[in-house]
């Protein structure tokens, strides 16, 4: 079959191809190939201001072009020597001294890759895509809905709501505070998240400039690659490595975005838990259907696809933390076909949060069932009433409210005021216990 999105095996290609296409930019084929050629240049292009030879002003502006207009076609092209050399990398090197003998500049091809190995490039080129998927689109897009969820955590200050522990009717709350403590958390692992460094390594076939040191001995290498990898790439260099990067800060990148999709995982399920409870209606759409059977149902699939997105991006970045520091001594190839899957539990995690943003959309505030609620529990007050009693002095306030109310069917408002109407305390210690409500004991 013709590759397309109704042929594709991954639903990132096919089912859901359109809301996540950007992401080609940084995890496909090309891209990954496009960014090896964009740090093949601007190593060659290092060494010429380096003085180790001299790159004439036409040359450099090639070079620069062959990286600003690199194509489909280009890639193509590599990817057929590849065909030949059975190695990427290579096929990449072979490709650029093919420009530089467009440019006439065949005599300075050999210094294309010079002293490197394809790792080098590998380290620095998919730390880059990765870095800049991250900052152009995974990190806008968490933000954006935090601070979404700010602006429903303001609307929805006043808004006083039933709360439950273990399932069970538990001391109210109100519902803008609920959604304050998933900002709240969202806001303490951005940051985490942001102090952890993009690194990359550099330093030759097993990390120790051999191939430098012997034709330039006396040369600073290593100072020589601090400065390529920081001002040039952005990325932070591992000074001391094998033939590969360690892959740590990956791992840790990995595991805080794990953490992040795993308080969306737990705001999904308390919002899908609303839904259910009928606090929030959802807007309709004209000619949607929830159920082929069921005429009036309108679920909440936005979040429960949110819900599924996270669990598979969440077991694939597992995988990749766990893996990914571990290699056989100086290296082994397990890393290569697992380090070209790192864009497919991002994209899950991007879908995720299109899915929660198009849910949170379609909400209806249902005031009235949570307002029928708090009616319906006014048993809830009764942590407040022991406890203005305790204030009091009165004996045994907990096991008095304890025998009035545990286990109890039903207990209102009649039943609380009578209560406290038999109450030996002041007609205004009667009064103040009064003018609790499930509506108003919502602390603060």
């Amino acid at each position: 079959m013709e590759l397309n999105q109704l042929t594709a095996v991954s639903p990132i290609d096919g089912r859901y191809r359109k809301q996540l296409e950007h992401l080609a930019n940084y995890f496909s084929e090309f891209a990954l190939i496009r960014y090896r050629v964009m740090v093949e240049v601007e190593y060659f292009l290092f060494l010429g201001e380096k003085k180790f030879f001299k790159v004439p002003a036409p040359v450099r502006k090639y070079l620069l072009g062959v990286v600003a207009n690199f194509s489909i076609g280009d890639a193509t092209v590599i990817k057929e020597t590849e065909k030949t050399t059975n190695h990427d990398v290579k096929a990449v090197e072979y490709f650029l001294k093919a420009a530089l003998d467009k440019c006439a500049a065949g005599d300075l091809k050999e210094w294309v890759h010079f002293g490197l190995t394809s790792q080098d490039i590998n380290n620095t080129a998919i730390p880059l895509t990765w870095k800049h998927a991250i900052e152009h689109d995974y990190l806008p897009a968490i933000l954006n809905l935090q601070a979404n969820l700010l602006q429903l955590a303001k609307s929805w200050q006043n808004i006083p709501m039933l709360a439950r522990t273990h399932g069970q009717a538990a001391s109210p709350t109100r519902l803008g505070k609920e959604i304050l403590v998933f900002v709240e958390r969202l806001e303490n692992q951005i940051q985490l998240f942001s102090y952890i460094p993009f690194t990359a390594k550099f330093g030759g076939a097993t990390g120790n400039f051999n191939a430098h040191h012997v034709a330039y001995p006396k040369y600073d290498w290593v100072k020589f690659a601090n400065e390529f990898i920081e001002t040039k790439l952005g990325l932070q260099r591992q000074q001391y490595t094998t033939q590969i990067e360690h892959y740590d800060t990956l791992a840790a990148h990995f595991d805080a975005i794990k953490r992040i999709n795993t308080i969306f995982l737990d705001f999904c399920r308390d919002i899908w838990s609303y839904v259910s409870s009928d606090y929030f209606k959802q807007k309709t759409i004209k000619g949607e259907i929830g159920s082929s059977a069921m005429p009036h149902k309108v679920n909440p699939i936005d979040f429960e696809n949110a819900e599924g997105n996270l669990g598979i991006a969440n077991a694939v970045f597992e995988h990749l933390s766990a893996k990914l520091p571990v290699s056989r001594l100086q290296r082994d190839l397990t890393d290569s076909t697992v380090l070209r899957n790192i864009g497919m539990p991002l994209a899950h995690t991007i879908l995720s949060i299109k899915s929660i943003e198009k849910g949170l959309n379609k909400l209806v505030l249902n005031e009235s069932k949570l307002k029928a609620d708090l009616d319906n529990n006014w048993v809830i007050i009764a942590e407040a009433i022991q406890t203005v009693l305790r204030r009091e002095r009165f004996p045994n306030p907990y096991e008095a409210l304890k025998e009035l109310t545990r286990g109890k069917v039903a207990i209102d408002k009649k039943a609380i005021h009578n209560f406290i109407n038999g109450l030996k305390v002041s007609p205004q210690v009667k009064k103040e216990l009064k003018q609790i409500t499930p509506h108003n004991y919502t602390g603060v």
